[in-house]
């Protein structure tokens, strides 16, 4: 079965560096073809709005496909574009600009080819690299981020060059049209447990001047990689918290529980540890209730990694209602235990002395069991919405990763 490599060049006024990228593209074809077993590799050039010559350079060669955009539409709108009428079965990018060798190319689709990855990237951070020092601390720092929350690294996020399995886009979509298209592609094959390569390549000064502005963009990076964290990971940043919460509860309870044991009592001054002990504990548990939620409702959303969902659907398992209505029975039982002296005290005396911990204890016993039938019920909802929309969500969870893309682009890259 023939295969087929498409390069697609993204250009805004880069009529200073086009020319020669694009004759090194063409000098390396045969190269790419011979070292990753390829039959045809064809090169698109998307001319992104230019006001200078880019247009008429890329046109002047008679083997490149030139799509041009009569006005800017961002850098990641350019390579979908090219993507979308591209032919290819593996899909890459390669910046005008002059920094990357295109041969390069070879190496990278021989890696997806053999290794059978969804991405393959070339590092721009290896001792080859003429990277400026701000654009390399920002990578560093990208990277850094994007491996604590993904469990998984690499170390260029932002890496212009780029080879892409074309039956993985469906994972990878929707991505943003702007500059943050790399890291925003970074983050989401990462963040869903999709296999990505990454190889150390040399990398050169560009040609002409740079497009990436590193604060606007910078931000504009963090952002991508938040919103690959809200789509596929969202549950992790809860447990992270919950964790912090518990951790927080157990130092600051230690004391009092430890200073009860040793003398059958507590100091007055303790009701302000154990005030944010119950806050905490609180917040902790309502964190355990939404991580079990948002993994009752992630049918309904993209694909994601199995690994990815171990704990949360290891907690949904607890918001059946089976095991609530004990969890809440046990709940209100034993803030009964902690209440009923002085709800007796006041029935016979009008008054009440019972001791402040056994009332923030009640108090925090039943909170938790009106959260934990809160979202028992919001858990029964969104299953009666499953089961009773069946028929059609399992098609929405295939081919959401496409919904936000413009139909013609969608139907192209589906089939």
């Amino acid at each position: 079965m023939a295969k087929t490599l498409s390069i697609v060049i993204p250009a805004l006024n880069e009529e200073g560096a086009i020319g020669s990228t694009i004759e090194r593209c063409l000098e390396a074809r045969e190269a790419i073809k011979e070292q990753a077993g390829l039959d045809n590799v064809e090169i698109l050039v998307v001319n992104d709005g230019s006001t200078d010559r880019t247009d008429e350079i890329a046109r002047s060669f008679k083997d490149v496909s030139v799509i041009t955009f009569p006005v800017n539409q961002g850098y990641g709108a350019a390579i979908k574009e090219g993507w979308n009428q591209s032919s290819g079965d593996y899909l890459a990018f390669l910046d005008a600009d002059g920094t990357c060798d295109p041969l390069f190319f070879a190496n990278l689709c021989s890696v997806v080819r053999a290794e059978s990855a969804d991405v393959a990237l070339g590092s721009r951070m290896g001792p080859d690299s003429k990277m400026p020092k701000i654009r390399r601390l920002g990578n560093n720092i990208f990277a850094c981020l994007l491996g604590m929350l993904s469990g998984r690294r690499i170390t260029d996020t932002a890496s212009g060059m780029r080879v892409v399995r074309r039956d993985s886009l469906r994972h990878l979509y929707p991505l943003p049209n702007g500059l943050h298209f790399t890291p925003a592609m970074s983050a989401r094959a990462l963040l869903n447990d999709l296999k990505v390569i990454e190889i150390p390549m040399a990398y050169e000064e560009r040609i002409g001047d740079s497009k990436l502005h590193a604060l606007r963009d910078g931000f504009r990076f963090l952002k991508a990689i938040w919103a690959g964290v809200l789509c596929y990971r969202p549950e992790s940043i809860l447990l992270a918290a919950m964790i912090g919460c518990l951790t927080l509860t157990g130092l600051m309870a230690m004391y009092p529980v430890e200073f009860y044991i040793n003398n059958g009592r507590l100091e007055e001054w303790m009701i302000y540890r154990f005030c944010a002990c119950h806050l905490l504990g609180s917040i902790a548990f309502m964190l355990f209730l939404s991580i079990g939620f948002l993994s009752r409702v992630a049918d309904i959303g993209p694909r994601r990694a199995e690994a990815a969902r171990f704990w949360p659907h290891l907690i949904s398992q607890t918001l059946n209602v089976r095991v609530m209505a004990v969890a809440i029975f046990v709940q209100v039982g034993m803030a009964t235990m902690f209440l009923i002296p002085g709800i007796t005290d006041y029935l016979q005396t009008g008054h009440i002395s019972l001791h402040w911990s056994r009332l923030l204890a009640g108090a925090f016993l039943l909170c938790t069991a009106a959260s934990s039938g809160i979202f028992t019920f919001l858990g029964e909802v969104v299953t009666s919405w499953l089961g009773q929309h069946a028929g059609r969500f399992p098609a929405k969870v295939k081919t959401n990763t496409l919904t936000v893309v413009h139909a013609p682009e969608s139907q192209r890259l589906a089939g």
